[in-house]
């Protein structure tokens, strides 16, 4: 293996949406950061069978704008 090619390898907490939080290791962000999750196996329709639409940026409301003359 080649040595300083590699990212840094450390532990971060990650936040799901139900406010519970676990460790894990890894290259994202610095050492001790806070990952917060807006989509988790906890709220995601693929594993609860809810659809819910989460609207980021506005994109959701710029969408229902540009096609609101066809009557969808």
């Amino acid at each position: 293996m080649k040595q300083d090619i590699h990212p840094d390898y450390h532990e971060i907490t990650v936040v799901m949406t139900d406010g519970t939080e676990f460790k894990t290791r890894s290259t994202w962000g610095a050492p001790n950061d806070t990952m917060k999750l807006d989509i988790d196996p906890t709220s995601h329709p693929a594993w609860t069978g809810v659809h819910r639409l989460v609207d980021t940026g506005g994109q959701l409301a710029k969408f229902n704008k540009k096609f609101e003359d066809f009557g969808i």
